[in-house]
């Protein structure tokens, strides 16, 4: 039922104060490097970082009737993991921003016309991946690889950055939420 529920409390608490740096949570970044297509088989719920690791792939394929959300903000610090940036690379800015800043949980099926590249029903997910993966082992891996790293390049220098940006939202957030549970103790 679920693909990722993202960081666990202990490691946001680590992120808050300051006993764990953000640039650890580095999934994103090995997908993006990989030097072979990734595809995220995400039949499952992704919440937060869950939804950030699966949005790094290079093919999504989502289940209809999940859901999917992006909720930092609702747990009090700003996105990290290049969601920012991923998140407006697979779909549009308008929706990715909008994500960002409600926290909403959308269904697999709301992002059909997005920049996801499949969406079914979750029994069919798995399947799919499996097919794509195939096909593309099939292919020569010198001209596979190639290709990787052309298609990558603008969706890892935007990931960079937004890492970056992210990483100064974290030090505003981090410190006030780490002051709040503090006041509250």
């Amino acid at each position: 039922d679920v693909f990722s529920s993202g960081a666990s409390r202990d490691v946001i608490d680590d992120l808050v104060t300051g006993r764990r740096h953000t640039g650890e949570l580095d999934l994103p970044r090995i997908l993006l490097g990989c030097p072979v297509p990734c595809i995220a088989a995400m039949a499952g719920y992704a919440i937060g970082g869950g939804f950030a690791l699966g949005i790094a792939a290079d093919i999504i394929v989502l289940g209809d009737e999940s859901r999917y959300t992006v909720n930092f903000l609702d747990l009090g610090f700003t996105p990290g993991m290049g969601t920012t940036a991923l998140l407006e690379h697979v779909l549009s800015p308008a929706i990715a921003h909008e994500l960002l800043f409600t926290g909403e949980a959308r269904r697999g099926r709301d992002f059909a016309r997005t920049g996801v590249n499949h969406v079914l029903p979750r029994a069919e997910v798995e399947a799919r991946a499996h097919d794509l993966a195939a096909r593309i082992a099939d292919k020569p891996r010198e001209a596979v690889v190639a290709l990787k790293r052309t298609l990558s390049v603008s969706r890892r220098q935007a990931f960079e950055l937004a890492r970056t940006q992210e990483a100064l939202m974290h030090v505003a957030s981090f410190a006030h939420l780490d002051h709040q549970r503090k006041q509250s103790t």
